[in-house]
């Protein structure tokens, strides 16, 4: 069974070196955005926590402005440890045509409230892994960043490896910020599996 929030990400072989080498420096917008919106985030995740341990229901309100931020977080994730060279949307629409996606479900309904509940708790052994994948996609960059300026080709054996490192971090931010309560596998994976249905847009109000 196919996990509900699906990463996926297009092997490139080829980078650009001068985008590479100064990818940190360039990446200074992004990470301010991200901070900002992340904050902001924080607020809607703890509304929708209350709502979920009261209600069973996330605010359909606080669910898309998280997904959203989830979606555009993982691209600047993705982004910021070389697994693409193409620089991310400033938004947290989705973008099919981007190389790094993150297929975010309708929110649950109703959702287990004391998962919610206690999810600081059931976060640690998440929180544990996330601090080891996190050292990993480090020192897997690190080469990479240097593999990549002299060649400008990221090997796919070493891609692979930073792929498993993203992708279960942001499956556990997805954890985290309560879009599922399902626990994010090791090594999710997406090639050929069906992915999660995404959250539709807002429908719009009828014109007078």
């Amino acid at each position: 069974m196919a996990y509900p929030v699906a990463f996926q990400a297009d092997y490139r072989e080829r980078q650009s070196r001068l985008v590479t080498f100064f990818r940190l420096l360039l990446a200074i917008p992004w990470l301010l955005v991200s901070i900002i919106w992340g904050l902001l985030a924080l607020v809607g995740v703890v509304c929708g926590w209350f709502a979920i341990v009261f209600t069973g229901s996330y605010p359909a309100f606080a669910y898309d402005w998280t997904s959203k931020y989830l979606r555009f977080y993982t691209r600047v994730t993705a982004w910021v440890w070389l697994l693409t060279d193409e620089f991310p949307p400033f938004d947290g629409n989705e973008h099919p045509e981007y190389p790094i996606r993150l297929a975010v479900p309708q929110p649950l309904n109703p959702y287990t409230r004391w998962k919610t509940l206690l999810r600081i708790v059931l976060l640690i052994p998440v929180l544990i892994l996330v601090w080891l994948f996190n050292i990993l996609i480090e020192l897997v960059g690190i080469l990479a960043w240097f593999v990549i300026v002299f060649t400008g080709k990221f090997p796919k054996g070493l891609w692979d490896v930073q792929k498993m490192g993203v992708a279960y971090i942001s499956l556990a931010n997805a954890y985290h910020l309560l879009v599922t309560e399902t626990y994010p596998p090791i090594t999710p994976e997406d090639d050929g599996a069906e992915p999660a249905p995404v959250t539709p847009p807002p429908a719009s109000p009828p014109l007078a």
